[in-house]
């Protein structure tokens, strides 16, 4: 498949997640700076250690239905355990109508977002999907409502998430997260009206950062969509970036001069970039040009580092919407070729 830029603003490249080659425009190339981030060398054991101590309590997933006017699609109310076992919601959207066993897609919220309400985010179960959509602990203060506590306490921090924990790898906010996602794959895959073998992720901005992480830490996932991801080569993000998150990490350091090296030690651990290399699944990455939030050089540090057949949309004259509901089009037909049945 080849994009024509006379015609579509957006430029595609990879190594054809769809089953052929992609590519771009060389004059609409956002690269422009080098990825900056290195892998700590115990990233693997970190993380085995991580969800191995997450394995050892029990998932309780339970499902309670919702009461909705919906005709077409059943909610449920979800709770499983997730990192050192906290309770983790969620919501669960099914295609009422449905016979034997469905894929399902895992979505992940932007940054301090929720899940929201029950009558929110239909497009995966109308397509015909199970879609659980995780909601991240501690946030839901804007946005979409949520309704998970962190209970985990932290050291100083600038106001914000991404800092939270900071001081070391192993009291970072988004060990906590990134376990709870890979907990959320494992708690559809229990739902009886899941086939536990078809089952994708997607997610936008801060979404995307951790459905790019589940995609580094589960390995037999089918599809992965990311839009506009956050995470991903951090140290080059934190002096890029002009908006959003990224600038909580300028700020804290700017306050906290002496502790960069130790600040990005432990971000290290977090990055898009170790977790694309280690992911296997056909991915689709989306990227606006103008984005001041995630950069698109940090999009393709990622893109440019993932193990699988992957793909990548260039808005050219968008921001962190990226593609917004073109976007969209892509993931489902995407999707639908990679989660059915003859896949």
């Amino acid at each position: 498949m080849t994009a024509d830029p006379g015609v579509d603003p957006r430029a595609r490249r990879g190594s054809g997640a769809d089953g052929g080659p992609v590519t771009a425009d060389p004059g609409v190339d956002p690269r422009a700076l080098p990825g900056s981030y290195e892998a700590p060398g115990d990233f693997d054991d970190f993380w085995r250690t991580t969800l191995d101590e997450a394995a050892g309590h029990p998932l309780d997933l339970e499902l309670t239905p919702v009461a909705t006017p919906l005709r077409t699609v059943e909610v449920f109310d979800v709770s499983y355990r997730g990192f050192g076992g906290h309770p983790i919601r969620a919501w669960l959207r099914v295609p009422r109508h449905r016979e034997g066993p469905l894929p399902a897609v895992v979505q992940y919220h932007g940054y301090a977002s929720g899940r929201g309400h029950p009558l929110d985010d239909l497009l995966w179960p109308s397509a015909g999907y199970v879609h659980l959509l995780m909601d991240t602990r501690g946030q839901g203060g804007a946005y979409a409502g949520g309704v998970t506590p962190d209970p985990v306490g932290a050291g100083p921090a600038y106001p914000g998430f991404m800092t939270r924990g900071i001081a070391a790898p192993e009291t970072y906010f988004y060990r906590r997260v990134f376990t709870d996602a890979v907990r959320a794959v494992q708690a559809v895959r229990s739902a009886g009206m899941v086939d536990p073998a078809r089952v994708g992720v997607v997610g936008a901005s801060q979404g995307g950062g951790i459905a790019l992480a589940v995609a580094g830490l589960v390995p037999d996932l089918r599809a992965v969509h990311l839009q506009a991801p956050l995470l991903c080569d951090i140290p080059g993000a934190v002096r890029t970036a002009t908006d959003g998150p990224y600038q909580e990490i300028a700020g804290y350091l700017a306050t906290h001069r002496s502790e960069t090296r130790r600040t990005l030690a432990t971000l290290a651990y977090f990055d898009g970039i170790a977790f694309a290399r280690r992911a296997a699944a056909p991915a689709w990455f989306s990227t606006g040009l103008l984005d001041g939030v995630c950069p698109p050089s940090t999009a393709f540090a990622a893109f440019d580092a993932y193990g699988g057949p992957k793909e990548i949309a260039v808005w050219e004259f968008n921001g962190h919407e990226a593609g917004g509901p073109a976007d969209l089009e892509i993931a489902l037909a995407a999707f639908s070729a990679r989660l059915s049945p003859a896949a």
